[in-house]
């Protein structure tokens, strides 16, 4: 991973078309769309089964199975089919501010915007995370107070995980900004960084090492 820039660098402030980030497509979204499809088919089989088995208690259990999982796994088609075409970012940086789009289905003015001015500080922290290549994400925080500034600067390194948890009372206001940059995400943390500070001089506090 690259070098964030340093709270001492002011890069020039540019206007420009907003910068968003996406999840690239991927061969794993390809065979879960496919894995839905198999258990889709599967669910109309029980179905059919069940109706053909007439009006005993295997035709209708066999039935109500069928039509639960029709209904679970079609949803489920429709949603990351839907995700997968419309491919809707999952951040977006213009000259207003920082902006966290809706997930489809979702209409898009579900989404939330955190203005440049409410800005104290952009944090860039390393947590440990199951089921990740090197067993650690990257976490990029837009932080809104001065307090969380400070905490972000001065805390140990592994009580700043809380900037990234919920259920943290001190912090919970950074966890509506704070995003996890998986590695399927077509920018990397330094380019969001820069690309951040191009549209509003934004302290950096790069706490992943150290």
């Amino acid at each position: 991973m690259g070098a964030v820039p340093e709270e001492s660098v002011e890069p020039e402030v540019r206007a420009g078309a907003p910068f968003a980030v996406r999840v690239r497509a991927s061969w794993r979204d390809v065979w879960q769309l496919l894995a839905t499809l198999i258990l889709l088919a599967a669910s109309a089989a029980f179905v059919a089964g069940g109706l053909t088995e007439g009006g005993g208690m295997g035709g209708v259990l066999f039935t109500v199975f069928g039509l639960a999982g029709f209904a679970l796994f079609g949803t489920g088609l429709v949603v990351a089919g839907g995700q997968m075409l419309t491919r809707r970012p999952v951040l977006e940086l213009d000259d207003e501010g920082v902006r966290r789009p809706a997930r489809w289905p979702l209409p898009r003015r579900a989404g939330r915007t955190l203005p440049w001015d409410d800005v104290q500080a952009i944090a860039a922290l390393r947590r440990g995370v199951g089921g990740t290549r090197k067993g650690e994400m990257d976490y990029v925080v837009f932080l809104r107070t001065p307090e969380l500034a400070e905490m972000a600067r001065t805390w140990d390194r592994p009580r700043l995980v809380a900037l990234t948890m919920r259920d943290v009372p001190a912090t919970a206001e950074a966890v509506p900004w704070c995003f996890g940059v998986e590695r399927g995400w077509d920018a990397s943390l330094p380019r969001i960084v820069k690309e951040a500070r191009a549209r509003r001089r934004v302290p950096v506090i790069d706490r992943r090492t150290k």
